[in-house]
């Protein structure tokens, strides 16, 4: 029979954590791993990209690319996994299907710009569609499906 107080985990499965400058005996005393004197054994140090007086790496390559202020964050969905949500009954069928249900079903955790629905998966239910936007694919399966799609524009964040 098992027992509370019997069970423990494998052998080496958790590794102690180094306590550092605790003594001769630990491996890590005295200096604690710093090696000897110089700037870096001393506390408030950070001299991550210095290259001994040389232009660092960092600023001797160019600069490149630019973030895109305007750009749309959607939450992408594939059609296998709204075909999963129906046939689990967290989706009716029935309705829209908009990114507030996707949100209340659970297959999007946080409502972005909007959802962008892929064409992975197969879909059998005859489904209304009403997103931001589709695959080709993903507007082919639908229509198969007897279903309809139609494309809303992305909300946008407020400034």
């Amino acid at each position: 029979m098992v027992k509370l107080n019997g069970i423990s985990d494998n052998p080496g499965a958790v590794k102690e954590r180094t306590r550092v400058g605790r003594g001769i005996g630990s491996g890590k005393g005295k200096t604690g791993g710093r090696g000897v004197k110089g700037q870096t054994s001393r506390s408030g140090v950070a001299i991550k990209g210095f290259e001994g007086g040389q232009m660092p790496i960092h600023r001797r390559l160019p600069k490149r690319g630019f973030n895109n202020i305007f750009a749309k964050d959607f939450n992408e969905v594939n059609l296998g996994r709204i075909q999963e949500a129906i046939d689990a009954g967290k989706i009716d069928a029935t309705q829209t299907i908009t990114n507030e249900v996707l949100a209340a079903a659970g297959i999007v955790s946080k409502l972005r710009d909007g959802v962008r629905i892929l064409g992975v998966g197969e879909l059998k239910a005859k489904v209304a569609f009403s997103v931001a936007g589709a695959s080709k694919s993903a507007a082919a399966a639908i229509e198969k499906a007897g279903g309809s799609l139609t494309v809303i524009a992305a909300k946008v964040a407020e400034a």
